[in-house]
Parts: structure tokens; C-alpha cells; sequence
């Protein structure tokens, strides 16, 4: 009787000793997942964000060009020059799309060639690649910046961010364009 008291107390000790080693795996291997995912995380948090500062860049980039072409501005620096800038500007967007490419899921990578091919329309115009009115420079703009929301969104999703992020709010406030040129119809502050 008594080594039946002893096999079951051994047995209980060993089947104490599996569940607990079993259960350290489980927890480090869930831990260790949880790493993983949070560095893969940040990750695509800062190809998002230098994604999204590339996009604006060349966006800037092609608004100087454009307006020193069209001889809405002048700046102290030659319309070659500019050109030059707004072409470092794409390339460098370029490099911060093919980082996007490499950790996003399918709807942020759609999303982001949307913002490539609206910014692309806008490049070509600021470069006379395309001609085009003011009025069609300003809606290659709100199609880019549409595309610049989209990618947010996609985002957003992608890395888990709760929250609304286009709202009627955010996305009727418009561009800060130029007017047409002689016409200032702004409002006093």
C-alpha cells in the first residue's frame, strides 16, 4: 500500500513538473511572439511616417517648382535648380515606398501606390511634363492628398490605432494652394 502512496505521489510531482515546464514554454514562446510583433510594429510605424514625410517633401518640392515655372512665386534659386530638388524628393520617395512594399499588408500597399501615382500627376505638372490649369493643378492636389488620407487609414488599421482618422472635419478643410494669380479673395484674420 505503501509504494502505491509513493507511485501516485511520484506521478503527481512529475505530471507537476510537465505542466509547469510546458507552460513556461508556452508563455516565453507567446512572449517572445509578442516581441516579435511589436518590433515588426515599429517598424512599419517608421516606413509609414518617413513614407508619409517623403510623399509631402516631394509635394512641396513640386509646388516650388510649379509656382517659380508658372511665375507665381520667386525664390532666390534657379527653376533648374528646384527641378533638381523635386527630382532628390521622388527618388527619396521612392526608397521610402519600396520600404512600405516590404512590411505592409496588401490594403497599405494599395493605398500607397494610389499616393504614388497621385504625387507622380503631380510631379509631371510642376515639371510642364503635362500641361494643366491651376484648376486641374489644385485637383491633382486634393486626388493626392485623398490618396495621403486612404494611406493613413490603411495604416492606421494595419498597426492596430483605434480610432477615426477621416472625418468630415479633417478632409473639408482643404488645401492651402495658391490662388489665381491678380485674385486674393482671402479673408482678414
Amino acid at each position: 500500500m505503501e509504494a502505491v502512496g509513493q507511485l501516485v505521489t511520484i506521478a503527481a510531482v512529475l505530471l507537476g513538473a510537465i505542466t509547469t515546464h510546458v507552460t513556461t514554454h508556452l508563455i516565453e514562446r507567446a512572449r517572445h511572439e509578442r516581441q516579435l510583433m511589436t518590433r515588426w510594429d515599429e517598424k512599419k510605424l517608421d516606413a509609414y511616417s518617413a513614407y508619409v514625410g517623403q510623399v509631402r517633401a516631394s509635394i512641396y518640392a513640386a509646388v516650388l517648382v510649379y509656382e517659380v515655372r508658372e511665375q507665381m512665386r520667386t525664390v532666390p534659386r534657379s527653376e533648374h535648380e528646384l527641378t533638381m530638388d523635386l527630382t532628390d524628393a521622388s527618388t527619396a520617395q521612392g526608397l521610402a515606398f519600396e520600404r512600405v512594399m516590404m512590411l505592409a499588408g496588401d490594403s497599405v500597399i494599395e493605398a500607397a501606390h494610389a499616393v504614388q501615382e497621385a504625387t507622380a500627376a503631380i510631379g509631371w505638372q510642376a515639371r510642364g511634363a503635362v500641361a494643366g490649369t491651376l484648376e486641374e493643378w489644385r485637383e491633382l492636389h486634393a486626388t493626392a492628398f485623398a490618396a495621403i488620407n486612404r494611406f493613413h487609414e490603411c495604416a492606421r488599421v494595419d498597426l492596430g490605432v483605434s480610432g477615426a482618422f477621416a472625418g468630415e472635419e479633417h478632409t473639408s478643410r482643404g488645401l492651402l494652394l495658391p490662388d489665381a494669380r491678380g485674385h486674393d479673395d482671402r479673408e482678414g484674420c
